[in-house]
């Protein structure tokens, strides 16, 4: 979807590194040891018999789910592969090994154990939760194909002035709003090729560029913890608190935006404070230029009011009736339609997003379909645990992965664990404000890790602008992402004992 987007050349530049990256001889060798050394130690548990786990009653069936999910998390982790192409082979395993459509000779149920539906492995991919992540990337393509993205940002940034302070708080929340409903990748390319001509203006001697060109990947980043579609955790998040046969919170779009919104609108005022205050500006007034023209015209007219209702429906979920994920095909069926969105443009979408999601819910699936996650809420004795301690580590686990490998793999992996242990916990986590303060604030921890350049692909491409040093990235990454975590579990843990959510 990225070739519609200002600044794809950006975008583009960065998928190249990382393709000839992966040619790299060196690199070849160790993702072959790599593969090797998983292969081993999944054919183990995979060969192990069941009494070794020390669960009782563990199935064949329950054994191999165990050995995909630790050949996922390897696979995500050390990501010897793209995750999305992980998340395939999972769905593949599944199928072949532990499903009513899997190989004849291992998939008896009278030996195997209790099989997974085929059509629900499958179904995966058509969850819901895809058609809302479908829909907001056609709202995307939609809003750049008319240049309406390259209008809004010239229109909100105006009231900013000239000031360069001002102009920096400016490309922070207008960059925050984006990220919200486009993707950070995205919303980061298209705001730093408006940020060129400013980088012109200001001293290459003062730390003025730096705050400039640091501000948009953390506003991206924290942006997209705004809307359930701001970014793929908290869309998973979601899958799993709302899911009819688990958790049944019932959480709805405009409900996520009341609590979230506030947040992400703190934390950039004090992400703006802590940038010009560490990287001052020599130069005080900026002369802002966007260039680009809105197309005018019907389908242009057709995009606004489209996109107005969506918004608007999302928000009112509780009021209509309609849910979010419904409301998310609406603006799917009226641009295709009208013609506004092409059979080539749904080429663009990321579709490896889709995948990498699709392969977690799967993976979901097979813990509560086969029996696993029940086994193992009688196996561990997670009703003892802290509540406190629970929220801590999920945490600080998901913020640690998260600034090593892909967000959307972090909370595909660490989510349907959470939802185990938060159904074992039960009541005791209403101290803490409940389930939701554990899965939202994994989503919330993963927004917040943007240590490296390899964190997040906002961060990849503000760095390569070459206006960064790895250490002031690291060094705001830390700040911005500890407060983060902290302001956010604050607001669940009142949002939770308020019953917002």
């Amino acid at each position: 979807m990225f070739k519609n987007f200002t600044g794809f050349n950006l975008v583009e530049q960065m998928h190249k590194l990382r393709q000839n990256n992966r040619f790299n001889l060196s690199v070849i060798k160790k993702k072959s040891f790599g593969l090797i050394f998983v292969a081993a130690i999944v054919l183990v548990l995979w060969l192990l018999p069941t009494e070794s786990f020390g669960i009782d009653g563990l199935t064949q069936v329950q054994q191999r789910i165990i050995a995909i999910f630790v050949y996922a998390t390897l696979m995500w982790v050390f990501e010897l592969v793209p995750a999305w192409a992980t998340s395939v082979s999972i769905m593949v395993l599944l199928l072949l090994c532990t499903s009513d459509s899997g190989i004849k000779w291992i998939c008896e149920p009278a030996t195997a154990g209790q099989l997974l539906s085929y059509k629900q492995v499958m179904a995966s991919f058509a969850d819901p939760v895809v058609m809302l992540f479908i829909g907001g990337f056609v709202l995307a393509i939609a809003t750049t194909k008319t240049g309406l993205d390259v209008h809004l940002a010239r229109v909100l940034l105006t009231p900013f002035g000239k000031k360069s302070e001002n102009i920096l708080l400016g490309f922070m929340l207008v960059t925050a709003l984006f990220s919200m409903f486009i993707s950070n990748t995205a919303t980061t390319a298209m705001m730093l090729t408006f940020l060129t001509p400013v980088f012109k203006q200001l001293p290459e001697a003062g730390k003025g560029r730096t705050a400039m060109a640091l501000s948009i990947p953390i506003a991206a980043n924290l942006g997209g913890m705004g809307t359930p579609i701001g970014t793929p955790p908290n869309t998973i998040a979601l899958k799993y608190l709302n899911d009819p046969e688990g958790l049944d919170l019932g959480i709805g779009f405009g409900q996520w935006m009341l609590f979230m919104v506030p947040l992400v609108i703190v934390l950039i005022l004090i992400a703006w404070m802590l940038l010009k205050k560490i990287f001052p500006f020599t130069q005080k007034t900026i002369e802002l230029k966007i260039e680009g023209e809105m197309k005018r015209g019907k389908e242009t007219t057709l995009v606004i009011v489209t996109m107005i209702i969506t918004i608007l429906l999302w928000m009112m979920d509780s009021f209509t009736g309609i849910n979010t994920y419904t409301v998310a095909l609406i603006p799917f069926a009226v641009f295709a339609m009208a013609g506004i969105i092409s059979k080539y443009d749904l080429e663009e979408i990321n579709w490896s997003v889709i995948w990498m999601v699709a392969g977690g819910f799967a993976l979901g699936y097979a813990m509560n379909g086969s029996g696993l996650a029940a086994l193992v809420v009688r196996a561990i004795p997670f009703g003892d645990f802290s509540p406190l301690l629970i929220v801590l580590l999920s945490g600080l686990l998901c913020y640690g992965l998260s600034n090593l490998i892909s967000h959307s793999a972090t909370a595909a992996l660490l989510m349907p664990i959470l939802v185990v242990v938060c159904t074992a916990m039960g009541d005791k986590l209403a101290g803490v404000g409940g389930t939701s303060t554990v899965l939202i604030g994994v989503a919330i921890a993963s927004s917040s890790a943007m240590i490296l350049p390899i964190s997040t692909p906002p961060n990849a491409l503000a760095y390569a602008t070459n206006m960064i040093q790895q250490k002031d990235m690291a060094r705001m990454g830390v700040i911005i992402g500890l407060i983060s975590i902290v302001l956010g579990y604050l607001v669940l843990f009142a949002a939770g004992s308020l019953h917002i959510v």
